[in-house]
């Protein structure tokens, strides 16, 4: 790389941080050797090595590593012809930001599938990521495994990366700031880690229940959550459940992460995981040309694996994977052999029974009238309610279905479920209680 490389880098940085930092900051830095994944510059003295390393040094680093990937830090010695003494070092390390390997290049806004479970989480970060004025602080992402947190988190650093390339966007999980802070006490430079830390413009920090229980950690954290919020600055948080649901969280700090905006992302419901789904096919269909997806398939997927989008994602990537191997179609047989120990371990085990109970008890009608002979509005329209959840939610064919309702003809389940389809586009009260009975019975 070395001089001409720099030289480019350079133009980059005069862009980036104005002509007047410039000329004062970078201009005279001499980049000395570039090896073992350190890039070594010469500054005229420890205090010019010390501002630029805190308040130019991870853009210079990020604008280095584009131009040679392997440079992990950066360092900043004295010259020897300004200062006989032996120089005094300044390292910077390569941050877990933005730019950071850590980053997921998959995980973008344009890549993130939005349903009504998820879609006040993605206005929010959507929000977030535009870098304007702080209007919420912090912003807090919760709910459990596989439900986009992280995507949503990876989705804002990208997109403050391409937009406000000028900020400082430090992304990192709640154990890599536990590392870091107990890796600063250890080696008595506490001082580095509360500059580093305050010095961002966006903190962003995911699964922050593994505070929960570390003193030490906690109270660091609450200065450096304090900090940051004083200076205006955006903090952005993820954790598996509410604030106040994670146990042994110091009541403080619960307080300032309810202080925000709290935003839970509920599990995914049929519609969503189908979308997600159907984006995921068009990616493996360029992938895979040979491979060919019998009709049904997605749709089985969907109904069958509900609660982690990751194993909802990896199993249709085992299945073209593996029809690609073996010169297959994708048919529902081939998805049920290939994926039997996944649709095992993610059968919810709902039966019709506690469906009609549910439904029954949420249309405060016994139940007995919702699967008796009568066909009057008010018992009639629980009745399709719940023979559509029974379709959605067991693995009970229509005749079954039918003779668990008074011994009625599956083309009656049928008629009836399409009609509740019908209806959820239409009456918003049917899609809520269909959403609401969902969620109570996947609880």
């Amino acid at each position: 790389m070395k001089d001409a490389a720099w030289f480019d880098v350079k133009e980059t940085l005069q862009g980036i941080v104005g002509a007047n930092n410039f000329k004062n900051w970078i201009e005279p830095l001499h980049l000395h050797e570039l090896a073992q994944g350190i890039a070594t510059f010469q500054v005229p003295t420890n205090f010019f090595g010390n501002y630029v390393a805190q308040n130019f040094g991870d853009q210079i680093l990020y604008q280095i590593q584009r131009a040679h990937n392997t440079v992990t830090r950066l360092n900043f010695v004295v010259s020897k012809t300004t200062q006989r003494a032996a120089p005094e070092t300044k390292t910077v390390a390569r941050p877990n930001k933005t730019q950071g390997a850590n980053i997921d290049a998959r995980f973008t806004f344009d890549a993130f599938v939005v349903g009504k479970p998820n879609e006040l989480a993605h206005a929010a970060a959507r929000k977030v990521a535009e870098g304007g004025p702080v209007s919420f602080n912090p912003l807090f992402l919760y709910g459990g495994v596989g439900l986009g947190k992280t995507h949503l988190m990876h989705a804002i650093a990208h997109e403050l990366k391409r937009s406000k390339p000028e900020l400082n966007v430090l992304y990192l999980s709640a154990e890599q700031f536990m590392y870091r802070f107990i890796s600063a006490l250890r080696e008595r430079k506490m001082i580095d880690f509360k500059q580093m830390f305050r010095a961002v413009d966006v903190l962003m920090v995911d699964d922050v229940q593994f505070i929960a229980g570390k003193e030490s950690t906690q109270e660091e954290f609450f200065h450096t959550f304090n900090a940051l919020v004083d200076q205006n600055k955006q903090i952005i948080l993820s954790a598996d459940r509410a604030p106040g649901e994670i146990k042994d969280l110091e009541d403080r700090i619960k307080s300032r992460m309810q202080c925000g905006l709290v935003v839970d992302l509920h599990p995914t419901d049929y519609e969503l995981r189908l979308g997600i789904l159907q984006n995921k096919e068009q990616i493996f269909a360029a992938q895979y040309p040979d491979v060919v997806l019998s009709d049904g398939v997605l749709e089985f997927i969907a109904h069958r694996i509900a609660k982690n989008v990751r194993i909802l994602e990896g199993a249709l990537t085992r299945l073209y994977a593996f029809a690609s191997l073996v010169g297959r179609e994708i048919t529902l047989d081939l998805a049920q052999d290939c994926l039997a120990d996944i649709l095992r371990s993610s059968d919810r085990k709902i039966t019709v029974e506690e469906i009609q109970r549910k439904v029954s008890d949420h249309y405060n009608i016994r139940l007995s009238e919702m699967i008796g002979p009568k066909r009057v509005r008010n018992f009639a329209r629980p009745r399709q309610v719940a023979m559509f959840l029974c379709k959605r939610m067991t693995n009970r064919s229509l005749p079954e279905i039918g003779r668990r309702f008074g011994g009625r003809d599956h083309t009656t389940v049928m008629h009836g479920v399409k009609r509740i389809q019908e209806l959820q586009m239409t009456d918003s009260q049917i899609a809520d209680d269909i959403e609401m009975l969902r969620r109570a019975l996947e609880a």
